[in-house]
This record gives C-alpha cells, sequence and structure tokens, in this order.
C-alpha cells in the first residue's frame, strides 16, 4: 500500500500553467505504474497521463503536447507539469500508483481542484 497526497491546484487563466505533485508515503522506486486521472464537470474520469515500467508514458490525445509527467525516485513524488492550459483541462484531478492501470493501490481520495477561466 501507498498513500498519496495530491498538491499545486487551483485557478489559472487560459494559456497559463500549473504543476501537479504527488507525494507518496514510502519509496515509488518499485511501483510499475503512476498515472494522473482527471474527472471534468459532468464527465467520466479520464487517464491523463501514466508512466509504466519506469519510462514509458502515455497521455490522453486531448493534453499530448501540453502536459508532461514525470517521477522523482529520489522524493518518492511524481508531477504533472501542465502548460497552455485550456478551460477544458478544468477537472478535480488525481494521481494514482499500482502494478497496472487494472491493479491501484489503495482507494481514490478527493482529489484537486483545477479550474482554468477563459
Amino acid at each position: 500500500q501507498v498513500q498519496l497526497v495530491e498538491s499545486g491546484g487551483g485557478l489559472v487563466q487560459a494559456g497559463g500553467s500549473l504543476r501537479l505533485s504527488c507525494a507518496a508515503s514510502r519509496s515509488i522506486l518499485s511501483i510499475n505504474y503512476i498515472a494522473w486521472y482527471r474527472i471534468p464537470p459532468g464527465k467520466q474520469r479520464q487517464l491523463v497521463a501514466a508512466i509504466i515500467g519506469g519510462d514509458n508514458t502515455n497521455y490522453a490525445a486531448s493534453v499530448a503536447g501540453r502536459f508532461t509527467i514525470s517521477r522523482d525516485d529520489a522524493k518518492n513524488t511524481m508531477y504533472l507539469q501542465m502548460n497552455n492550459l485550456k478551460p477544458e483541462d478544468t477537472a478535480v484531478y488525481y494521481c494514482r500508483a499500482g502494478s497496472n492501470q487494472f491493479q491501484l493501490y489503495g482507494a481514490w481520495g478527493q482529489g484537486m481542484q483545477v479550474t482554468v477561466s477563459s
């Protein structure tokens, strides 16, 4: 098990940037799958970005080229750098970790609100 604490959300104007952080309660060195998800208003949960097996990254088409997922194993922290934000990026964002996308550790937390104003 691993506990994750998200930070860095907030309100930003369109075109701006935010960096989300997700601090783990233990080493993430051995964790195969780390990811960011989001739930936009009135929509279902979406996978935003994931790192699989250490350095293989996947991005949703809607954020590719604007968002970057990364991990700092020395700090037990993962990040989501979000650039050129758009109003449609408004959502509650969650970080998760697990063996793979179907085997996530723990439960969904409260997430973190990101609001992009036009």
